[in-house]
């Protein structure tokens, strides 16, 4: 699936103190910028630019990039509940990737890779990359950035299902 239009304009009716206009960005630390940028290049089909001698930028498909610093040592270990998420097109899309993560394990320096599951609405695996990043390659029906905003609240500020909410 390829998005014509990935853009979502801020709502008008925000009454909050910030007026941005988009999300740009976020960050990530990495052990090595170059084995790094071979593994997003080649292994993911991320879009990547070096942009100054610690960091490099990438993205994919939409207007937001993460940039990634090269610390070192200093990488901390994440867990799975952080982890950045990329849809393919289908199951077995996911099916092959899983596959190919097996199969390049040793040269992308892939530490873990978890089995493929049909969990909150989508068929996935997760692993972990040479950086302690955690990845989700899913496969949804449907586009899920839009109809989780389509759908709306679904549970309170408590965390209590609402209403209506399925």
């Amino acid at each position: 699936m390829i998005l014509e239009d990935a853009a979502a304009p801020p709502r008008e009716d925000r009454q909050s103190i910030v007026k941005a206009y988009a999300l740009t960005h976020g960050t990530n630390d990495v052990y090595n910028l170059k084995e790094t940028r071979q593994f997003y290049e080649e292994f993911l089909g991320l879009e990547v630019v070096r942009h100054a001698p610690p960091g490099m930028v990438f993205r994919l498909g939409m207007k937001f990039h993460v940039v990634c610093l090269e610390v070192g040592d200093k990488v901390l270990p994440k867990t799975l509940m952080h982890h950045w998420g990329l849809d393919v097109g289908s199951k077995e899309e996911v099916d092959e990737a899983w596959k190919k993560a097996h199969e390049y394990k040793d040269t992308y320096k892939i530490k873990q890779i978890m089995p493929i599951e049909f969990q909150h609405g989508v068929y996935s695996f997760y692993f972990e990359d040479m950086n302690h990043t955690w990845w989700e390659i899913q496969y949804y029906d449907g586009f899920l950035h839009d109809d989780f905003f389509d759908f709306g609240d679904r549970f309170d500020p408590d965390g209590k299902p609402l209403s209506g909410a399925a």
